[in-house]
């Protein structure tokens, strides 16, 4: 990762202290759908992760390949970024 290092890092270590908290929360048995909120509320932080991570990919390995000219690596890395596409829709 280039550019978007130090947000992805620090969204990391936030949820890090959000899975702490839901661990918590499941340990004083606390109200089911509390600890599902959460669930989602870490969910969607995690999705936001996964678009600064794919955002990069797309700026800087892709870019470097369509700069190359070589065809075989531009094929690969269009490849890889749809499938990152296909597991993000998952």
């Amino acid at each position: 990762m280039h550019q978007n290092r130090d947000a992805a890092l620090k969204r990391l270590s936030r949820l890090e202290g959000q899975i702490r908290g839901i661990a918590r929360m499941v340990e004083e048995d606390r109200y089911c759908v509390d600890v599902l909120t959460q669930i989602a509320a870490v969910r969607a932080a995690l999705k936001g992760v996964e678009k600064l991570v794919i955002d990069d990919h797309a700026a800087h390995c892709i870019e470097d390949a369509l700069a190359s000219g070589d065809l075989d690596d531009q094929r690969a890395k269009f490849t890889e970024l749809l499938d990152l596409l296909d597991k993000a829709r998952s």
